[in-house]
This record gives structure tokens, sequence and C-alpha cells, in this order.
């Protein structure tokens, strides 16, 4: 028997009053899959989370987790959220919380595992007023996985965390991809999207625009950076297929179309080129170039 996709989204639309916030979107995503969802702010990111949740009207088309409908996976367990701005009750603390989250479900996951999955272990009896942001995030994750889904929803899951938490928890999403999880993520943290994902999937307008590997959408940017150190008063102006010129102190960054031109330029007029490093397009430079492009066709 085949195994239905963890997520099935096919013709999907859907509308705030007289605002189309997603366009007759389709996407599949298969179990197991790492995903990330990226984009401008009001690209349709949060709307397509909520409406695969079942939070949302939708006007048409269809969604399927799991080949089930929205409220029926949850309600079986199936999808465990982490929303923008998901929150926790007062006046309680996060052993409380949790112990009443796992009990709405009829699979749990195993508590001593769950705690040291999520990274909340020594804090079940601590308020949920004295979290701290990074804590915070980690509760709500620890609950997003209580009932043990196969597929995961995350909206910018890393928002208040700072760098070390935000490392922590990518490490304990890639554990959980290794165990067969799904995870769909939302996020403005491109270099984030670009390490943990095995596949990007960039919005905008409601409409998916790009679709594929982060390597496989960086590949659709022509040009590169060639970066190296130089003395200030260095003059650089007509470098063939040079587009922009950027100083940081004493290393200059060129943005061309020709590398190998410039290049060879370069060494032809000095011959040395200290801390050479020559980049592609980030997969930031990518997502802007394809959302701007969109922008300037409306």
């Amino acid at each position: 028997m085949t195994r239905p996709p963890a997520l099935e989204i096919s013709a999907l639309t859907v509308r705030y009053g007289d605002i189309v916030a997603v366009a007759d979107l389709d996407l599949t995503i298969p179990a197991g899959s790492t995903v990330a969802l990226l984009g401008p702010n009001g690209a349709g990111k949060s709307t397509i989370v909520n409406a695969v949740l079942g939070l949302l009207p939708v006007a048409t088309g269809a969604v399927q987790i799991l080949g089930r409908d929205p409220h029926e996976a949850v309600r079986a367990g199936c999808v465990g959220a982490m929303l923008q701005h998901g929150g926790l009750p007062s006046e309680t603390k996060v052993g409380e919380v949790l112990a009443l989250v796992r009990r709405s479900f009829p699979q749990q996951w195993a508590l001593d595992d769950l705690l040291v999955t999520a990274g909340i272990d020594g804090l079940l009896g601590r308020p949920v007023e004295a979290l701290s942001g990074g804590q915070r995030q980690r509760v709500l994750l620890a609950l997003a996985l209580a009932g043990a889904p196969p597929l995961l929803l995350l909206d910018e899951p890393t928002s208040a965390m700072d760098v070390e938490g935000r490392r922590a928890f990518w490490t304990t999403m890639r554990g959980l991809a290794e165990r067969g999880h799904t995870v769909v993520f939302a996020t403005h943290h491109l270099d984030e999207a670009d390490a943990v994902a095995d596949r990007v999937v960039v919005i905008a307008d409601g409409r998916v625009i790009a679709d594929g590997s982060a390597a496989q959408v960086k590949s659709g940017v022509a040009g590169r950076t060639i970066s190296f150190t130089a003395d200030p008063g260095r003059r650089l102006d007509g470098l063939p297929a040079v587009s922009a010129v950027t100083w940081h102190g004493d290393t200059v960054t060129l943005a061309t179309a020709d590398a190998d031109a410039t290049l060879r330029a370069l060494l032809s007029d000095d011959g040395s080129l200290p801390d050479l490093e020559v980049r592609g397009a980030s997969l930031e430079d990518a997502v802007l170039s394809l959302t701007s492009t969109i922008g300037a066709t409306r």
C-alpha cells in the first residue's frame, strides 16, 4: 500500500474579505521531509500553516494530512504545531500544562524522552511566567510533540531564541527528521533554512514561485561575489562584469556577472588578492531576487 503524503494541498485559495492571501496553491510534501517555507512578510506563509491546521476557512481547494481532513488529523494527533503567536496559560507550571496537553492525545510521547527531546528537562516545576523567551519556545515545542505527531508545523519557531538556543533547536529538528517525522517550518532566518531544510518552497503573493533544494534555488540566481583584502585607495572602477563594489574596512566585495573575467582583470592589474574568496548567491540573495522580480511585475 502506497504511503500517503504527509501534507497535500490542492488548489488552495484563502481570502480575508476582498484580499486574496493564498491563490490556487498546490503543494505536496512526502513523509519524512524537512521543508522550509520562505518569503517576505505578507507572502502567505502563516496563512498556509493556519489553513493546514483547519484554523481558517478555505475559499476553494483542499488540504489533507496523511490522507485525512485537517480537523480529523488534528484530533487523531497526526500533526503538532508551534504557531507564531502561540501562548501559554498564566498562573500555571510547565509540568501542569504539559500533563494537560498530553492527556488530550490518544497516543503520547514518552515523558522522559519528550523532556530530553524538547530540552525542557528540569523545567517542569517552573512557573510559566518565569520562563525566558527561549525556554518558552522549548515548552511550546514539547506541547507540539506531546502526541508524537508524524507531521510538525512550525511558524517562526526560533524568533525568541538567542544564537545558542537556535543552534540547539535545529539540532533537535534534525534528530526528529532522522526519526522519520516530517518537519515543515516558516522562517525569516534563511541561514537556518539553508542549513536544515532538504527542500525550500518560496512563497510570494500567496503563490509558490520556487520549489527545490536550497542549492537548486540558489543556482537560479546569476552572478558571484568576489572578496579580498585591499588598500582602500585601490581603484576598482571599470572592472569587467562588475555591477557593485562594497567596502568593509580593508575588505572589498565585488558583485560580478562573470567571475572569471573579473578575476583575470584583477590579477593582470595587481597580481595580489590576499584572503580571496569567490561565492555564489546565498539563499537570501536568491529569495530577494525572486520576490523582488514578482513585486516588479505587479
